[in-house]
């Protein structure tokens, strides 16, 4: 009897590791893919001086770059979860104070780009005056200091309190970040950042769409920004709810099994950390038409021209 119960503890063993590791294969994957059309999107934008020099492609990039990263963060934080992989404080904290400013600048950036959008359809005689390279990159270096406010706070209490920072454990803002200050200090900049983020896309789409019913507007393109300006309140609404990440993990340890756990994990990374920082650059990339036919070259890694210019000359009776 009780090697029937040991075998079946083993084929259980067995399962959940062979479960846990698809998981991890298919979550790891699906990010490599998604990094390589970010990688080629971030490539494209390379490839041209007006893609470079104006604001609304400086913006798109700098959201590539920051999804990216944040991506990575995410998987790393991720593996070392399902894993069950112990590290040191100290590259703990590293990656967590990382993945909160990363975190932050991308939910900043989408309020730079609804305001880009407004200036250009409210305001346009001043648009090119307003959205100049210098000051979007100016625009850009002041949310990355106001993200990087919470991230050394927590720093700085951090080394104020814990003097082990060898010791290696279980990477996750709820293990390292136990005290009552940071949860404080968390509710405190998200309360304060997607308030602000919320009120700047809200009034920009009433803006856009109070102008676009004025006869000297242009309709189409009053139209287009702000179907822009609501993909970013949507964008904003998933990234609200990718908070609710470390609060469901943190209950799931305590009050249930470890099997129920890791499908709740896997649902939450895919849903609310990998769904929307893949989905939103690649909606935008392929909302923009000069943009577009560029990607879709350098993506096929040329083959779309060569088959479209055959297919050209074959029908032409060239070649």
């Amino acid at each position: 009897m009780s090697n029937l119960n040991e075998s079946k503890s083993n084929i259980t063993q067995t399962i959940s590791l062979v479960d846990r590791d698809l998981k991890s294969f298919l979550s790891v994957s699906s990010c490599v893919i998604f990094l390589y059309v970010n990688g080629v999107m971030i490539f494209t934008l390379r490839k041209k001086i007006v893609f470079q020099e104006t604001s609304r492609y400086i913006l798109f990039g700098h959201m590539l770059w920051v999804d990216t990263l944040n991506l990575l963060m995410s998987v790393v934080l991720f593996v070392c979860a399902v894993c069950r992989l112990f590290v040191m404080k100290i590259a703990c904290l590293i990656l967590l104070v990382a993945a909160t400013a990363l975190y932050q600048v991308s939910t900043l950036n989408l309020a730079l780009m609804s305001l880009e959008r407004y200036v250009a359809i409210c305001i346009p005689l001043r648009h090119a005056e307003i959205t100049t390279y210098g000051r979007t990159n100016m625009a850009i270096g002041v949310i990355w200091m106001l993200s990087w406010i919470q991230s050394m706070s927590e720093i700085i209490i951090f080394y104020s309190n814990d003097t082990n920072v060898a010791m290696n454990l279980f990477c996750s803002r709820t293990t390292l970040f136990r005290l009552q200050i940071y949860k404080k200090l968390d509710i405190a900049f998200t309360c304060i950042f997607f308030v602000l983020v919320t009120c700047v896309i809200i009034f920009t789409y009433v803006s856009i769409a109070a102008v676009a019913k004025t006869a000297s507007c242009d309709k189409i393109s009053a139209k287009k920004a702000n179907k822009t300006v609501l993909l970013h309140l949507i964008q904003l609404g998933l990234c609200a709810a990718s908070i609710l990440v470390g609060v469901i993990q943190e209950v799931i340890y305590i009050y249930t099994d470890y099997m129920t756990s890791m499908n709740v994990m896997y649902f939450c990374f895919v849903v609310f950390m990998i769904f929307p920082r893949c989905l939103s650059p690649l909606i935008y990339g392929m909302r923009d038409q000069a943009f577009r036919s560029l990607f879709k070259y350098y993506f096929t890694f040329g083959l779309k021209r060569k088959n479209s210019c055959n297919t050209e000359m074959h029908l032409t009776g060239g070649g």
